[in-house]
C-alpha cells in the first residue's frame, strides 16, 4: 500500500476505497480522499464543538453513505446528520436577512432538486423591493408594529398558505437522484464533542490498517444507465401535475403583484428612516407602481456587486496562509522602520535645540 500523508494542513486525510465496478474488475479499486477537520465557521454556532467539516465529498454522497461510513469507523449511534454545501447555500438564500452572495454561487449539481426552487428571478421585482422597504420600516419601529392576537394568527396562517403555494408551484423534479458538485464540502453533526474526538482518532488509525475503509454501496442508489433512464422517464411528467404546478405559480405571481401594489399605496407619503418621503405614482387601474423601484433595484445590485468583488479580493489576498504571515511580517517591519525614523528625528531636534544660542 502506497504511503499516504495523514494530514494536509489543518485537515486529517481519510482515504476510502470506492466500490469496484463489474466492468472494471480487472483493475485495482480506486481510492478517494476525504479531508476532515473540526468545524470552525466565521460565525460560531452552538453545534460547532460536535461537528466536523468534510471537504472533497464524493459526488454520489448522501446522508446514508456518511452514516454507514462513520458507523464502520466508530460504531453506530454517534453520527446524527450532515448538511451538504448546496443545502447550506439554499438555506442561506431562504433567510430574508441574509444578503450574502454565498447563496449566489453556481451550483453545478446534476439533478439538483432546486432546479425551479428559486422564484426570486421570475417573481415581481417590485414586490421584493417594497417588501424589503416594509421590513426595514418594521425593524425601525420595533417588532411587527405591536400586532398580536387575531392579527398575528392571521399573519401566521397567511405565511403558511404562501409557503404551501410555493411548494405547489415547484415543478416536479426530473432527476431520480441528485449529485454533488465535484470537490464540494459538508458539515457532519455528531451526538457530542467526545464523538468528534473518537472520529478523528479513527481517521488517524485508518492509515495503520492493511486496507482502507470502504465507501458504502447502498441498494437503490445506482447511477449510470438506470439513473439516466430514470431521468428520461421523469423528464415527461404527468400533465395534470404539471398544470397544477403552473397554475400555482401564476397564482403566486399574481398574489405577490397585488401585494406589491397594495404596499405601494400604503407607503405613499410615509417618511423613511432618513425622513424622506417615497414618492409613488398611481395608474389608471390602481396599480400603484413605484417610481423609485428601478433606481432602488439598480443601487442594490451595484452594492451587492461591489461587496462581492471586495470579498473576492480579500479572499484572494489571504488565500494562502504564508501570504498572510508575510503580510503581517511586512507590516511589523514597516512599523519598526517608522518608529526608528521618528526616534532619529526626535534626537536630531533635541540636539539642534541644545546648540541654539540666542543673540546677546
Amino acid at each position: 500500500m502506497a504511503s499516504i500523508p495523514k494530514s494536509f494542513g489543518d485537515y486529517a486525510v481519510l482515504p476510502v476505497q470506492l466500490p469496484q465496478l463489474p466492468s472494471l474488475a480487472h483493475l485495482p479499486p480506486a481510492t478517494h480522499f476525504l479531508y476532515v477537520r473540526r468545524n470552525a465557521p466565521k460565525i460560531a454556532t452552538a453545534d460547532d464543538e460536535r461537528s466536523l467539516f468534510v471537504a472533497n465529498v464524493p459526488v454520489d454522497s448522501t446522508e446514508e453513505h456518511f452514516r454507514a461510513l462513520f458507523a464502520s469507523l466508530v460504531g453506530p449511534g454517534r453520527f446524527e446528520s450532515i448538511s451538504f454545501e448546496e443545502e447550506r447555500r439554499r438555506a442561506a438564500k431562504a433567510r430574508p436577512e441574509n444578503d450574502s452572495d454565498d447563496a449566489d454561487a453556481n451550483d453545478d449539481n446534476y439533478g439538483s432538486e432546486s432546479d425551479f426552487d428559486d422564484f426570486d428571478a421570475v417573481l415581481p421585482r417590485q414586490a421584493a423591493s417594497l417588501a424589503d422597504l416594509q421590513s426595514r420600516k418594521r425593524k425601525r419601529e420595533g417588532g411587527h408594529g405591536g400586532r398580536g392576537g387575531r392579527d398575528g394568527n392571521q399573519d401566521d396562517s397567511s405565511k403558511a398558505a404562501a409557503k404551501q403555494l410555493r411548494q405547489q408551484a415547484t415543478l416536479p423534479t426530473t432527476w431520480p437522484r441528485s449529485l454533488r458538485r465535484s470537490g464540494s464540502t459538508a458539515v457532519a453533526l455528531f451526538a457530542d464533542a467526545k464523538s468528534v474526538d473518537v472520529v478523528l482518532k479513527a481517521v488517524a488509525k485508518a492509515h495503520k490498517g492493511s486496507q482502507y475503509p470502504e465507501w458504502p454501496s447502498l441498494e437503490g442508489s445506482s447511477l449510470g444507465a438506470p439513473w439516466l433512464a430514470g431521468h428520461n422517464r421523469l423528464a415527461y411528467p404527468n400533465r395534470e401535475s404539471l398544470r397544477e404546478s403552473v397554475d400555482a405559480f401564476f397564482a403566486l405571481f399574481n398574489q405577490q403583484e397585488a401585494a406589491a401594489a397594495d404596499l405601494a399605496r400604503r407607503l405613499r407619503n410615509v417618511p423613511d428612516e432618513d425622513g424622506f418621503v417615497t414618492v409613488t405614482r398611481g395608474t389608471t387601474g390602481g396599480g400603484g407602481r413605484g417610481v423609485p423601484a428601478r433606481q432602488q433595484e439598480a443601487a442594490s445590485a451595484r452594492a451587492k456587486q461591489l461587496a462581492k468583488q471586495e470579498r473576492q479580493r480579500q479572499d484572494m489576498t489571504n488565500f494562502y496562509r504564508f501570504q498572510l504571515r508575510e503580510r503581517k511580517k511586512e507590516e511589523q517591519l514597516d512599523l519598526q522602520r517608522k518608529f526608528q525614523e521618528d526616534s532619529k528625528r526626535v534626537a536630531a531636534m533635541r540636539e539642534k535645540r541644545g546648540k541654539f544660542k540666542p543673540e546677546a
